[in-house]
């Protein structure tokens, strides 16, 4: 069955919209980074925590959409970019139909609970979204600017991003639940071409994320530089969604890698190893600052080399 989210009717996708954009109205300041050590998922039994960067790590998308990847692989160029919209279009699509992105994106969030204080819990099944009044910083008239970050504003704010949770949990190993059979064939189709053009870059690092998540002791945490609601869009259409929970994806838009590095630490505690995998210098310079191993991905061989260090238990 197609799960029925009730989020405000899709509008058309401009292109050159940016999944990195900084969102204008973020409440992280007002998060403590204490309040990492309250999730409920940081558990004692937790010895390795393996944090990801996602685009060019684990997927490949925005060097589709430049033509980097052609270059370095001596592949056609206009196909690439080609395929890399198409993918636009479809993490947008799902975005914004189903997880409110056109509501959110101007207050992004780093994490899914960052919100969930002003939540008052009340129930969301028959709730309208598209009816509660609820609109962004960029989108209020000059009358209405008072209301952004008043108590009204954040509930419903956390509402959002409860019922997104709900929903991402709910589809994390089968996206067709939102998508349907015609849009979840079509994404099919466009993944394998997807597959076959980055020659199966993404199985390669499934392999590895996969020895991660059969490990009792380890966990992997994904941490990007897209905005956090599109991030879960290409979680889910990836079929990342049981690899990384929605509780272990941070997006570092608004405060950088190195910040979310530190949440994750205060969430996980000083005594548990923590590896960075990523392809450029963001990450690495981050887990360099915390005394992080860094295992940087720059072509296939370094994912495959990576699945044996890991089925070897060299990591």
């Amino acid at each position: 069955a197609v799960v029925s989210t009730q989020s405000p009717p899709l509008s058309p996708n401009p292109r050159g919209r940016s999944i990195t954009k900084q969102g204008v109205y973020n409440v992280n300041s007002m998060i403590s980074i204490r309040s990492e050590k309250n999730n409920v998922t940081a558990a004692s039994a937790i010895k390795k925590v393996f944090i990801w960067d996602l685009d060019e790590t684990i997927i490949i998308f925005h060097s589709l959409l430049t033509g980097a990847y052609a270059e370095t692989y001596q592949k056609d160029a206009q196909s690439t970019v080609n395929l890399g919209l198409r993918m636009e279009d479809m993490i947008f699509n799902l975005a914004d139909t189903h997880l409110f992105f056109n509501d959110l994106e101007e207050c992004d969030q780093v994490h899914i609970e960052d919100v969930a204080s002003k939540d008052t819990g009340q129930e969301l099944h028959n709730y309208n979204f598209s009816a509660d009044g609820f609109s962004a910083p960029a989108q209020q008239g000059a009358l209405n600017k008072a209301a952004v970050g008043g108590a009204a504003w954040f509930r419903k704010l956390a509402f959002r991003y409860r019922r997104i949770r709900e929903i991402y949990t709910a589809c994390a190993d089968n996206v067709n639940k939102l998508l349907g059979p015609q849009k979840y064939q079509s994404w099919v189709e466009l993944r394998n071409e997807v597959d076959s053009m980055t020659d199966n870059w993404l199985g390669l690092s499934m392999q590895a994320l996969q020895l991660i998540h059969q490990r009792q002791d380890s966990v992997n945490i994904l941490v990007t530089t897209t905005q956090l609601v599109p991030a879960l869009a290409k979680c889910l259409l990836h079929g990342l969604g049981e690899m990384f929970p929605v509780q272990n994806i941070y997006s570092a838009t608004a405060i950088g890698k190195e910040s979310c590095f530190e949440r994750i630490v205060a969430r996980f505690s000083t005594k548990v190893t923590y590896i960075a995998i990523g392809d450029n210098d963001d990450e690495a310079q981050a887990a360099k600052q915390l005394g992080f191993p860094f295992w940087r991905v720059s072509c296939h061989q370094d994912l495959t080399n990576l699945h044996v260090a890991l089925r070897e238990e060299y990591l």
